[in-house]
């Protein structure tokens, strides 16, 4: 499909959809604001990174609100996502085209192409936590000032330990499968070839699929009261919701499937009303979710995880931040990172805050508290 014959996103008013073409050989589609006829470098920039399965879209409540305070505001859809190509999507082809060094490469571009020198903030949600964070540690001179969302970042991988460390991780993974009620890890699930397949031709449809997975995530599925597990090991790890460590044998649509919204909780739904879903759901229905999920085969991946040991006792040295919902278990999936990202990984950390009424899509859920706590820290700088 052209992108001319695509249709238009439902945008706030202020906000333009455009595509970009960068050195890293992506034809970027891009959500901006605060853009001008006459040019947008004069006004500094702030870039907005998406996760999983989530797009530029996901920013539409942050892009307004920041170009009104005086800031160039672009949220691209990344490599895999949404309206860009130019990426392998294919399980068999080029999947470590997705590593994150080449993600990080992807935003220098897109940050050259937009005729900026610097970042003046980069904000990152989910996935685009991570991207961020590295963005931040490897190019302190571009990336001028960070703020995470929903996933902690624990700082590289030791150098000294690397190979035994994503050993130890697998083992963990593995011995899941071995408890008395079997389960089995998200990231290792979506690194397999059937992921894709299980959500794009999810037996109750794909947007029944992607509304159940938005629901059980956020504060509005009650039974998440998110706390802290003492260490990465199987039966920790058990006690992570289903859709972080699911039942042994189902596909993930199976694991949220349970956990459908009826119709009077769907109509209740003020952050994710049924159109905003539909542009989720027709964009994955037209393109499926591999392109994201390539990103996950290079997470679990061994030589991904060495790869980045070589950045061991690096610091994030730019100012920094953290904002994640008090529902959100993403906090602590990873035993540990959380508590190493404020006391290790980030050497310059403004303020650390979890928000009451938002699970994990934070940005969304509590669109009006987030927009305020980003000023804030825009504003310190």
């Amino acid at each position: 499909m052209t992108v001319s014959a695509l249709t238009a996103l439902p945008l706030p008013e202020g906000v333009r959809s455009r595509h970009v073409r960068i050195d890293t050989g992506l034809d970027m589609h891009l959500l901006e604001a605060g853009h001008t006829d006459a040019g947008t470098t004069s006004k500094p920039l702030v870039l907005l990174l998406h996760g999983f399965p989530e797009l530029a879209f996901s920013w539409r409540h942050q892009l307004t609100a920041l170009a009104d305070a005086g800031f160039h505001v672009v949220a691209p859809d990344q490599r895999g996502y949404g309206r860009t190509h130019g990426s392998d999507d294919d399980f068999d082809g080029n999947w470590r085209a997705c590593n994150m060094l080449r993600l990080v490469d992807d935003v220098l571009a897109l940050v050259k192409t937009l005729g900026h020198s610097h970042v003046h903030a980069l904000i990152g949600h989910d996935f685009g936590s991570p991207v961020a964070a590295w963005c931040a540690l490897t190019r302190p001179d571009i990336f001028r000032s960070v703020v995470l969302m929903s996933a902690p970042f624990a700082g590289p991988p030791d150098a000294a330990t690397a190979a035994q460390t994503h050993t130890l991780l697998t083992q963990e993974v593995t011995a899941l499968e071995q408890l008395a009620a079997p389960r089995q890890h998200y990231q290792w699930y979506y690194s397999n070839r059937q992921a894709n397949a299980d959500m794009w031709q999810a037996p109750q449809g794909l947007h029944n699929f992607m509304r159940a997975y938005y629901h059980v995530k956020s504060a509005d599925w009650l039974p998440n009261q998110p706390y802290r597990l003492r260490a990465w090991q199987a039966s920790e790890l058990a006690r992570l919701p289903h859709y972080y460590v699911m039942p042994w044998g189902q596909t993930m649509a199976q694991a949220v499937a349970e956990f459908m919204p009826d119709e009077a909780q769907i109509n209740a739904c003020e952050w994710l009303t049924d159109s905003d879903l539909h542009v989720y759901s027709t964009e994955y229905a037209r393109r499926g979710y591999q392109g994201g999920l390539q990103w996950y085969r290079c997470a679990t991946d061994r030589d991904e995880f060495i790869a980045l040991s070589k950045f061991s006792g690096h610091t994030i040295q730019v100012p920094s931040a953290f904002i994640a919902g008090a529902s959100d278990w993403g906090i602590y999936q990873f035993p540990g990172a959380f508590e190493k990202m404020q006391t290790q990984a980030c050497s310059d950390m403004r303020f650390c805050e979890l928000i009451p009424g938002a699970g994990h899509w934070v940005q969304q859920e509590q669109a009006q508290r987030v927009n305020r706590r980003l000023l804030d820290f825009l504003n310190q700088l």
